[in-house]
């Protein structure tokens, strides 16, 4: 199984699949040559995960995951008209649980700039609950925060104090973190939105959707054995070597790098 992210951020849902699907084989692969993914043209998020999803389906995977807000926000039905093998994206599973979890309709969204733009969530949302307020907040300067040396730092805590600001004053009762990176620093954001907000992020609902999938489409892997991971980049394997194991939270032993013609020529 294939899963890709425009860096590490994607770690967070391959780790809940690992869990839930222990006896499936994935490949991960961060685009860390390109990111961050959030500041970008939709179009040009939506031609880098059409190279991503054409190497990684030649590379024999029976399916992919876009853990990635920003490319499943710019290029998920293209992939999934594209692609030979299903496609889920992070999107839908967060959408789903947000409209249940939220008891006053009042729902926020966190995310990078290029997934607040494409507006995927506002449509996903009042598809489910017409009736919801929805409140989408940009935050570009979180992700470069998650992924420097000391995500905790004081600095961090300021920044989401800062973008939680406008939710709170709307008096949202339900938050979707909408960018993998999030979950990393979780305790951050319960802290600042307080234990009577729900935060809604991708992982544990992602993981279940992509279980259901396979049992659904009748492509599991025998259960009895133990699956097998390898990862992949395009920018530098030591460096995602070392974050990489802060996201995952499984120690990562070896990282291939894959060349940006590589991608290009897949989707050639």
């Amino acid at each position: 199984m294939g899963v890709f992210d425009s860096g590490v951020g994607g770690l967070t849902v391959l780790h809940e699949c690992l869990v839930t699907s222990p006896h499936e084989d994935f490949v991960y692969l961060g685009d860390h040559a390109r990111l961050p993914y959030g500041p970008r043209p939709l179009g040009e998020v939506r031609r880098f995960a059409r190279e991503i999803g054409a190497y990684l389906e030649a590379q024999g995977v029976k399916m992919i995951v876009a853990a990635c807000n920003t490319a499943t926000s710019a290029a998920l039905p293209e992939l999934q008209e594209g692609l030979a093998v299903p496609v889920v994206g992070v999107i839908t599973p967060e959408a789903h649980a947000a409209v249940q979890a939220t008891r006053n309709r009042r729902i926020g969204l966190l995310a990078t700039e290029a997934t607040v733009e494409a507006g995927r969530y506002a449509r996903l949302v009042h598809e489910l609950d017409a009736g919801v307020d929805f409140f989408p907040v940009a935050c570009p300067r979180l992700v470069p925060l998650i992924e420097s040396d000391d995500p905790f730092r004081a600095e961090t805590t300021e920044t989401v104090r800062e973008y939680a600001e406008p939710l709170k004053a709307a008096g949202v009762d339900t938050v979707i973190l909408g960018c993998t990176h999030y979950p990393l620093v979780r305790p951050i954001f319960q802290r600042v939105f307080g234990r009577e907000v729900t935060l809604v992020f991708s992982a544990e609902e992602t993981a279940r959707e992509v279980a259901e999938t396979l049992a659904r489409k009748g492509i599991e892997n025998d259960p009895a054995r133990e699956g097998t991971y390898r990862f992949l980049t395009t920018g530098d394997p030591v460096a995602f070597r070392t974050m990489g194991a802060r996201f995952l939270q499984l120690p990562i032993a070896e990282v291939e790098r894959v060349s940006l013609d590589a991608l290009r020529a897949a989707a050639a």
